[in-house]
């Protein structure tokens, strides 16, 4: 065979240099494709973001409160919402947050454990251009310890399923300062559970369940 023929079977991938470039590039691209397949998205259903998609990580644990029951709670809460000062004690994909805040909340304070989760928070945070949300990445139940300055009008207690979390979660609520006689709480826990111990003069205000979950509003009788 000639020289000229062998040069021709010889391709720029055939080098050393080459197959490192191409391998590089498949690797780059594989990256990007699961960085994409891991993310999903929170759609805010009303108020002032309206429609805006957030996205959220898609990690084990996970469960952004879907828009169905979002919808039923804040219709629960229309008119408590604005000027609230909200607690998301364990945020999540943040999707009650900034639900919360894009309907005229006050104020909202997200606890985050998972930094990842958190980090995302803040960017969503910057992507709404939201001055009025606080991310706090920690242990919720460790930050509870801490007294509160004064208690909050409305808190979200949505804790991972199957680690016993929610009444440790009221108890340190209670005992330290962020319930008030106002404050409206909203429970959501596996549909199997009996709702936990809250002192007797709180009343279940609205239940609702469905195929797993099951939620609730609380306040104080009055």
């Amino acid at each position: 065979m000639s020289k000229s023929k062998r040069n021709s079977h010889h391709t720029k991938n055939s080098t050393p240099e080459g197959a490192n470039r191409a391998k590089s590039a498949r690797l780059g691209g594989r990256d990007s494709l699961r960085q994409k397949n891991e993310m999903g998205e929170a759609r805010i259903i009303g108020g002032d973001f309206r429609g805006r998609k957030l996205p959220v990580r898609q990690a084990e644990g996970l469960r952004p409160t879907s828009d169905r029951i979002r919808e039923t709670l804040f219709n629960w809460l229309q008119f408590e919402v604005p000027g609230a000062s909200c607690l998301d004690v364990f945020s999540g994909s943040g999707a009650l947050g900034f639900e919360a805040l894009s309907r005229g909340a006050a104020s909202v304070v997200c606890l985050e454990l998972s930094a990842q989760n958190a980090n995302q928070l803040k960017a969503n945070q910057q992507l709404l251009k939201a001055a009025n949300i606080s991310v706090i990445q920690t242990d919720s139940l460790a930050w509870l310890e801490n007294h509160a300055e004064k208690p909050f009008d409305i808190i979200f207690i949505d804790p991972p399923f199957h680690q016993g979390l929610m009444q440790p979660t009221l108890d340190k609520l209670f005992g330290n300062g962020y319930i008030g006689d106002s404050t409206w709480l909203y429970l959501e826990q596996e549909k199997p559970l009996d709702w936990p111990l809250l002192p007797e003069e709180w009343v279940c205000y609205r239940e609702k369940t469905t195929s797993q979950v099951r939620l609730g509003l609380w306040c104080i009788e009055h």
